[in-house]
C-alpha cells in the first residue's frame, strides 16, 4: 500500500492518495475544525458504456440502455435490512446518482463515520439481485422514466442531444427507455457488476472530519483485492453534422425554456483539463452575467436570471450548451450565434478575458470550504487521471491567445441545434 500527501502552499490545502492493496485508489481531505464528513465511492461506469468487453473477451458485450442507473438501484437492496435502512440507524444521509460516464453512492453525517464509511464500502461490495426483484425494479423505473417525460429541464436537454447526436449513447436518457428496461436480467446485472465494479476501476473519496487512519482501517477490513482487468469501451463513430438545426415540444410550463447546443467533433475522445478550462472561459467571457451579450438579453428581456452555459463533456461528446427561459427562443439564439460571430472575428479582449479567468478562479478557491464539493471534484479529478489542484494551478497560467486559439476551433454556427418547449 502507498499513501502520498499532495500539498498545495498557496491554498494552504492538503489531501492523501492512497493506492490501497485491493486495488482501489481512496483519496482522503482531513478539514480541521468541521464537524461533517463527507464520503462518496464511485465506479467509472455510466449510461453511455452500452458497448463494452474485457480485454480477454472475444467479443464485445451490448447490454440494454438505462442498466447503469438500473444498477445503481437495485445495488442499495439485500437480503435483509438495505442501506437506506442500515444509514438511518445511524443518522446518516445516503444518496447515489448515475451520470454519463460514472455511477457514485455517498453518505454525509455529523457523527458515526466510521460506521457508515463501513456500511457503504459494505453494501457497495455485496450485490444481490434475482430475478424477481429485477422484475419488480423495472416497474419502479418504468414509472420514473414516464414521470421525467413531463419534466421540462430534462426534456429540454435530452431533445437537444437527439437533435446534436445521431449514434453516441449520450443521447439517451440515464434512465433508459421502458422498452429497454425491459430486456434487462439479473444475469446482466452481474456481468455489468462484475466489470465495471472492480476496485481498479473504482475511487473512494472522503472529506471533512476524517482521518487517512479510520480509513485506511476500513478499507483494510472490508475490502479484499481484485484482478486487475483492462475494460474496452466501444463508440460509433459520430458524424459532424448535427441531426437537425430546431427541435420543440409542448409541456406544461408556464414560459418556453430553451437549450441552444453547439456540437464539436475531436480527433480524441476526451478534452484535456486545459480545454475543459479555456472553453468555461470563453462562455463566462461571451455570455456570463457581466458580458455585453448578458445584458443585452436582459434589458430585451429575452431572458432572465435562469440563464445559464455549460461545457458538457464526457467520453466521445463534447458541446457549448446556453440554456434558459425565454418569451422567444428563436430570436434569443440568433442574438447569441451573432455575439459569438462577433468574438470569433475580433477575438476575446484580455479584460475579458481576466475577468472571466478570476471569476472561475475565485470559485476554485471558495470549493475547498464544502466537503461535499471536495469529495466529488477529488472523485472527478481521478476518473479524469488528474490531481485536485490541477485546476487550481492551470487556471493561473492560462492566456488570452491561447484562449482566442481555442475560441477559433469551437462555437461553430453550422453545428448548432436549438431545443424548445413551449407551454402546452
Amino acid at each position: 500500500m502507498e499513501i502520498r500527501e499532495i500539498k498545495n502552499d498557496l491554498l494552504g490545502e492538503k489531501y492523501y492518495k492512497i493506492k490501497h492493496t485491493s486495488g482501489l485508489d481512496i483519496y482522503v481531505f482531513p478539514k480541521e475544525n468541521y464537524s461533517t464528513a463527507y464520503a462518496v465511492f464511485g465506479t467509472k461506469y455510466g449510461s453511455i458504456d452500452t458497448v463494452f468487453k474485457k480485454a480477454n473477451d472475444e467479443t464485445f458485450t451490448e447490454i440494454p440502455e438505462g442498466i447503469a442507473h438500473f444498477l445503481e438501484h437495485k445495488l442499495f437492496e439485500s437480503e435483509e435490512l438495505d442501506a437506506f435502512e442500515r444509514f438511518a440507524k445511524t443518522g446518516a444521509s445516503a444518496n447515489a446518482y448515475t451520470s454519463f460516464d460514472k455511477t457514485c453512492y455517498l453518505f454525509s453525517c455529523s457523527g458515526n463515520f466510521k460506521q457508515n464509511l463501513d456500511i457503504l464500502l459494505d453494501f457497495v461490495r455485496h450485490p444481490y439481485f434475482t430475478q424477481q426483484t429485477v422484475e419488480k425494479e423495472q416497474g419502479i423505473i418504468g414509472q420514473e422514466i414516464r414521470m421525467y417525460r413531463d419534466v421540462p429541464d430534462w426534456r429540454v436537454l435530452f431533445n437537444l442531444l437527439c437533435a446534436m447526436y445521431k449514434n453516441h449513447p449520450v443521447r439517451i436518457d440515464i434512465a433508459g427507455t421502458e422498452e429497454s428496461i425491459s430486456h434487462i436480467t439479473a444475469d446482466l446485472l452481474y456481468k455489468c457488476y462484475e466489470t465495471f465494479y472492480n476496485l481498479n476501476n473504482m475511487a473512494l473519496a472522503v472529506a471533512g472530519n476524517v482521518t487517512v487512519e479510520e480509513v485506511i482501517e476500513s478499507a483494510d477490513r472490508l475490502l479484499t483485492e481484485d484482478e486487475n482487468i483492462e475494460i474496452d469501451r466501444k463508440f460509433f463513430d459520430e458524424e459532424k453534422e448535427v441531426v437537425t438545426d430546431y427541435v420543440e415540444e409542448k409541456l406544461s410550463v408556464a414560459s418556453p425554456i430553451f437549450s441552444l447546443g453547439f456540437k464539436e467533433t475531436w480527433p480524441t475522445p476526451e478534452r484535456t483539463l486545459k480545454e475543459e478550462l479555456l472553453g468555461n472561459i470563453i462562455l463566462e467571457a461571451i455570455a456570463g452575467n457581466t458580458s455585453d451579450l448578458y445584458k443585452e438579453l436582459i434589458e430585451k428581456e429575452l431572458i432572465n436570471p435562469t440563464f445559464s452555459t455549460e461545457y458538457f463533456t464526457g467520453y466521445g461528446y463534447s458541446s457549448m450548451i446556453f440554456s434558459g427561459e425565454s418569451q422567444n427562443p428563436k430570436e434569443t439564439s440568433r442574438i447569441i450565434k451573432e455575439k459569438i460571430s462577433q468574438f470569433k472575428k475580433g477575438g476575446i479582449e484580455k479584460e475579458d478575458f481576466e475577468r472571466a479567468r478570476k471569476k472561475l478562479y475565485g470559485r476554485e478557491i471558495m470549493s475547498y470550504n464544502d466537503v461535499d464539493e471536495l469529495a466529488n471534484n477529488l472523485i472527478a479529478a481521478a476518473f479524469m487521471n488528474e490531481g485536485l489542484f490541477d485546476e487550481f494551478e492551470m487556471l493561473k497560467s492560462l492566456t488570452c491567445e491561447e484562449a482566442n486559439e481555442f475560441l477559433a476551433k469551437i462555437l461553430d454556427e453550422r453545428y448548432s441545434s436549438l431545443s424548445v418547449i413551449l407551454p402546452a
